[in-house]
C-alpha cells in the first residue's frame, strides 16, 4: 500500500490538507472548514498540530488574535508557513459576527464548519448557542460556557441538535476525562463519586511546595515558575482562588443525570486559602498560612482536592493533607467511583496543564468530529 501526502496551498480561496492511501481516498470537497479564534499559547499549538498532522482533510478559513483577523479571500489563502506574520500584519479587526456568517454560508452549501474557541472569553462563550443553531460545530477549552450561567448551558445543549459541541480540554487538558465520564453515563453505569486533583496548576505548585522529600522553596517562587512555564492563567490568582477547580467540578457534575436537579451554579464548600494579594511577594510568605511544616512533620503532603459526591449532592474543593501521592509535575489524577467500578475506582492520571497538552485535548475533539 502506498501513502501519498498532498498540500494544496491555494484551492480557490482556501488552504487544504489531505492524506490518502490506495485503500482509502477522501471524497473531493469533503473537508472540515475551520475558524480558529484565539491564537495565544493554546491556539498556536492547535494550529501547529493541525498543520503537522494532516491525517484528515481540513481547510483553515480564519484565524484571529485578540485584535486582528486573518481570513481567506478570493485571491489569497492562509499560508501554513507564514500565518503568524500574516496575522500580525493584518489590518482587519476581529469581527466574530461576520465570521459566524461566513461559516453559516458554508453550512448552507452543504459543507461542515467548525468554530474553535481557544479564548477564556465570556462574550465568545455566549455565541455558542447561535453558532450551534446555525449548524456550526464548536470545540473549545473555554470553561465558562459549561460552568457558568445555567441558562447558557441549557441553551448550548438545546442548540446542539443542529451543531455538535465538544469540550474535552475543559477538564484535564489532554486527558480523557469528559469522554470517560460520558462513556460511563451513556453505557448505564451509575456514578457514585468523582474525586481527585483537577488542576495541573495547583498540582504543580503543591507538588513542589509540599513534596514527599520536603521542600524549602518559597511559595511565591514556585508560583512565578509555574507562570513562566505557562501552567497558570495570566493572573495566577484565577487558579489560586479555586475558581478553576470549581468550574471543572461543575462541568463534570452537569454531565451526571443524578445531579440534574443541581445544575445551577454549584456551591463549593471550601476554597483554597490565598494570602491576600501577596502570593507573589517573597517578602510576605504564605508558608505559615499553608502550614507546610506541620504537614511535613505528620508525614503528609498538601494537595488541592476536588470532589463531586453524587450520593450526597455535594461538590467541594479543599486543601487537604494526603499521606501518599503518586503525583509529579503538573499531573492530574481523577478517580471515578461507580457501581461497576465499585471496589477499585477507574483512574485517569497524567499532565493536566500546559499549552501543548491542552491543544491535544482540542485536537482529539477535532478528530472525533471528522472521523467517518
Amino acid at each position: 500500500m502506498q501513502t501519498r501526502w498532498s498540500v494544496n496551498l491555494c484551492d480557490r480561496t482556501r488552504i487544504s490538507y489531505s492524506y490518502t492511501t490506495d485503500a482509502q481516498k477522501m471524497e473531493p470537497g469533503k473537508h472540515l472548514h475551520v475558524a480558529v479564534v484565539g491564537v495565544g499559547g493554546v491556539g498556536t499549538q492547535v494550529v501547529q498540530q493541525m498543520i503537522a498532522n494532516p491525517i484528515y482533510g481540513f481547510q483553515l478559513v480564519a484565524l484571529t488574535s485578540s485584535k486582528r483577523m486573518l481570513t481567506c479571500t478570493k485571491d489569497v489563502c492562509i499560508n501554513p508557513v507564514t500565518w503568524k506574520d500574516a496575522l500580525k500584519a493584518s489590518e482587519t479587526p476581529v469581527d466574530l459576527p461576520a465570521l459566524k456568517n461566513t461559516l453559516q454560508e458554508l453550512v448552507k452549501q452543504g459543507e461542515k464548519a467548525l468554530f474553535i474557541d481557544n479564548t477564556s472569553s465570556q462574550d465568545v462563550a455566549e455565541m455558542y448557542p447561535e453558532l450551534l443553531s446555525a449548524g456550526i460545530n464548536v470545540i473549545t477549552p473555554n470553561k465558562k460556557a459549561f460552568s457558568g450561567d445555567v441558562g447558557l448551558y441549557k441553551g448550548i445543549v438545546e442548540a446542539s441538535r443542529s451543531g455538535r459541541y465538544l469540550h474535552e480540554s475543559t477538564v484535564g487538558a489532554g486527558l480523557p476525562i469528559i469522554s470517560t465520564l460520558r462513556d460511563l453515563v451513556e453505557t448505564g453505569d451509575k456514578v457514585v463519586k468523582i474525586e481527585g486533583v483537577f488542576s495541573g496548576t495547583m498540582s504543580y505548585i503543591f507538588n513542589n511546595f509540599s513534596s514527599v522529600e520536603g521542600s524549602d522553596e518559597s511559595f511565591s517562587s514556585i508560583v512565578k515558575g509555574a507562570r513562566a512555564q505557562g501552567y497558570t492563567e495570566p493572573n495566577p490568582a484565577d487558579d489560586l482562588n479555586g475558581a478553576d477547580v470549581a468550574r471543572k467540578l461543575t462541568i463534570l457534575a452537569r454531565i451526571i443525570p443524578e445531579m440534574k436537579d443541581e445544575q445551577g451554579n454549584f456551591p463549593l464548600l471550601h476554597w483554597v486559602p490565598v494570602c491576600g494579594d501577596h502570593f507573589l511577594d517573597p517578602g510576605r510568605p504564605c508558608e505559615r498560612y499553608f502550614q507546610r511544616g506541620r504537614a511535613s512533620k505528620e508525614g503528609s503532603v498538601l494537595r488541592y482536592v476536588g470532589v463531586v459526591d453524587v450520593k450526597n449532592k455535594i461538590v467541594k474543593a479543599e486543601l487537604a493533607k494526603c499521606f501518599a501521592t503518586s503525583l509529579g509535575g503538573s499531573d492530574n489524577i481523577i478517580m471515578f467511583h461507580t457501581e461497576r467500578y465499585g471496589k477499585r475506582p477507574l483512574i485517569v492520571q497524567g499532565a493536566g496543564a500546559g499549552n501543548d497538552v491542552t491543544a491535544i485535548g482540542v485536537m482529539s475533539d477535532v478528530l472525533k468530529l471528522i472521523r467517518p
